[in-house]
């Protein structure tokens, strides 16, 4: 634990549907979900607006759509936007502290006093106010909450508890009364299971948990959970601030109380571990070129099997589907007592269409260290819903909709009014993919009715 309040914790509000708003003026103030284009879609965030009507992160596209007004615009990602914006943030904050741990696209730590600024109240409220209306600007208009505490823990609560545009700095000293009325579920790592189990037993603040001893936490929750909240109940979080974090990988897995046998419940399975991996992809703004599966027998034998397409991806459907097609060549005798799922080879964004509907991917093939090369077949044209776009004739827009070989534009940029509607051919050669557009200024919006 500091001394002092001298950790910053940034987290952008509702980053990726601001984003999409800021680009897009013809829905700010109206409801945006981003993801969950498809009908077995997720969502990845939704605006405040959407979220009035209970939209959320991790939601099924079905019932977020079920939740939301007609006329809720669902859109698919746009991760080069989203990196482009997240650098100007990053570097905002760098200006701050040469310690600054990058958490995600859209959420990092700053340790102020590797910065040699004054932790007082006042000086750290003035700090926090400027860097807010800075990247107000810098980012064309997106917004951020920030919480400045002693531990990383006391600043993600503080930047969570005042939400949007939030702004909470908890004086050394303080860090208990400010914890300990918090439901246990503020803590990191609490999730509904946790949080489930805790509460059957009488546990449901965090006050409540700090009168609980080490051991029954560790006959609740088990030796590292339990001591870990053992800790953060006692604000006890002494993790420094390590610049630089780069993932190399993302993986989720599952161990079975008894061993699987079924092919559908396995396919199943498999579903599932990929929306995880994909949920942590999107959340990071990044996006991977190999799958990995792995898998372990009823005799705690260990296989891994891996395949590496020829475009970047952060999509479930290509992951879970690569997955299962690995799943095949592995002889399910005798079942299985734990199944993975990874991606890596990533990168900062995706290039190509996020969130088309392909048929099989091109892919290497990495077996016994051979690789094979398939030759990619012919790609289709396709839109998908927020799509940035370019017409020889009507400059910069976005795509509106699309289908039955028909695609709808809406012409207009972040600096732009609200534009015109138009809708073409699907394969019209006078409609092409773009950047992002430049919410700076530094080139020309172009919107023509």
């Amino acid at each position: 634990m500091r001394s002092e309040a001298s950790v910053l914790h940034l987290d952008l509000d509702a980053f990726f549907a601001a984003v999409e708003q800021r680009d897009k003026p013809s829905l700010r103030g109206k409801p945006v979900v981003v993801g969950g284009t498809g009908g077995r879609g997720v969502v990845a965030t939704a605006s405040y607006e959407a979220r009035a009507y209970g939209a959320r992160s991790a939601m099924s596209a079905a019932e977020a759509r079920r939740r939301c007004p007609p006329g809720t615009a669902f859109l698919g990602g746009r991760f080069a936007a989203y990196s482009i914006t997240s650098r100007v943030v990053m570097d905002l904050l760098r200006e701050l502290s040469p310690l600054v741990e990058q958490v995600s696209v859209d959420e990092a730590y700053v340790d102020l006093a590797a910065g040699g600024h004054a932790t007082d109240v006042d000086s750290l409220t003035a700090l926090a106010t400027d860097l807010k209306e800075r990247l107000h600007t810098a980012t064309g208009g997106v917004r951020g909450s920030v919480g400045i505490a002693s531990s990383k823990t006391l600043a993600k609560i503080g930047s969570e508890l005042d939400k949007p545009d939030g702004l909470l700095v908890i004086p050394a000293g303080s860090e208990l009364d400010v914890l300990h009325p918090l439901p246990v579920r503020s803590l990191p790592g609490v999730g509904p299971a946790t949080g489930d189990r805790l509460s059957s037993v009488g546990i449901r603040t965090v006050a409540d948990l700090h009168e609980r001893s080490l051991s029954d936490l560790v006959g609740l929750v088990g030796q590292a959970h339990g001591s870990g909240l053992y800790r953060l109940a006692r604000a006890d979080d002494d993790r420094p601030i390590v610049p630089d974090r780069e993932a190399k990988s993302v993986s989720a897995e599952r161990t079975y109380a008894t061993d699987l046998t079924d092919l559908a419940a396995l396919e199943h399975e498999i579903g599932s571990l990929a929306q995880r991996v994909v949920s942590r992809l999107q959340k990071d703004g990044t996006a991977g070129r190999t799958v990995t599966l792995k898998f372990r027998r009823y005799d705690f034998t260990t296989l891994t099997r891996s395949q590496t397409l020829t475009q970047p991806f952060d999509d479930a459907r290509t992951v879970g589907d690569v997955a299962r097609r690995l799943l095949a060549g592995i002889d399910r005798t005798g079942g299985v007592r734990l199944l993975g799922v990874g991606v890596s080879g990533l990168a900062t964004y995706v290039q190509g269409d996020l969130f088309a509907e392909d048929p099989e991917p091109a892919v290497a093939v990495l077996e016994e260290d051979v690789d094979v090369v398939a030759e990619p077949e012919p790609a289709t044209r396709q839109w998908h819903p927020g799509q940035d776009v370019e017409h020889a004739e009507m400059g910069r827009g976005w795509v509106w909709g699309s289908g039955l070989n028909r695609v709808t534009v809406r012409f207009e940029g972040p600096l732009t009014p609200p534009g015109p509607v138009r809708t073409y051919a699907g394969d019209d050669p006078a409609l092409s993919p773009a950047d992002p557009p430049d919410w700076r200024g530094t080139e020309a919006q172009k919107s023509r009715s």
